[in-house]
């Protein structure tokens, strides 16, 4: 009998793909990658987050991630999933710095790497979660802000309208719930093990992905009972 080839998901990212934060269960990346070895016939995720990537890191590594990622066979993974962008938000020095990542640099190189992302696999996107400015600066010398936040992200949003590309926004449904402030660490900036479940809930009911996965039927099903 031939052997079936799974489905592979690449997840390329930064500390929040990595799972950084969240001591308990290693991330929302992370969960979803166990919740998947659960269901029959789910695709295998590789979650490739590196700490402090912003978009240019991102780029610069999205071909080797993938192409040395094709298990059997030699295959290419399916898809990728993109989740980037806070770090590029960041001012530098002082609060009205200047970000790590121009916004017009920030969409230019956003639509060159969702081009080329797309040549080689199916591509969703993630959007960003908030961060509490009362924490900042970070590591004494970076400065984010909610009304960054939400400007990048919403430069992601435009980005993945343009190119046909499933996006899923997250700061806002983050920050209708008053114990946002709850879910991060200390620093202001990660996400602890309560924020990480907060966004593995929320991508793990994505229909985009769900689609994406062939796990729509199951996912009925669960919700009937």
């Amino acid at each position: 009998m031939p052997v079936a080839v799974p489905r592979k998901l690449i997840v390329l990212g930064d500390s929040g793909v990595y799972g950084w934060g969240d001591p308990e269960e290693g991330g929302w990346c992370e969960r979803l990658r166990r919740h998947w070895m659960g269901l029959p016939a789910a695709p295998v995720l590789y979650p490739l987050g590196v700490r402090g990537d912003g978009l240019e890191r991102v780029a610069a590594r999205l071909q080797s991630e993938v192409g040395c990622r094709g298990e059997l066979r030699r295959q290419r993974p399916h898809g990728v999933l993109l989740a980037v962008g806070l770090n590029d938000t960041a001012r530098v020095g002082r609060p009205d710095g200047r970000p790590q990542l121009e916004p017009e640099g920030f969409l230019f190189g956003l639509e060159q790497l969702l081009q080329r992302a797309r040549a080689s696999a199916p591509v969703l996107v993630l959007g960003l979660t908030p961060v509490l400015e009362e924490a900042m600066p970070y590591a004494e010398v970076l400065w984010y802000g909610l009304e960054q936040v939400r400007r990048y992200e919403a430069l992601l949003e435009e980005a993945c309208l343009e190119a046909d590309v499933p996006f899923l926004p997250l700061l806002d449904h983050l920050l209708a719930d008053p114990r946002w402030p709850q879910w991060l660490c200390d620093d202001g900036l990660h996400l602890n093990s309560d924020g990480h479940r907060q966004v593995y809930e929320r991508v793990r009911q994505w229909p985009a992905l769900l689609a994406w996965a062939g796990l729509e039927p199951l996912q009925l099903t669960t919700a009937l009972r």
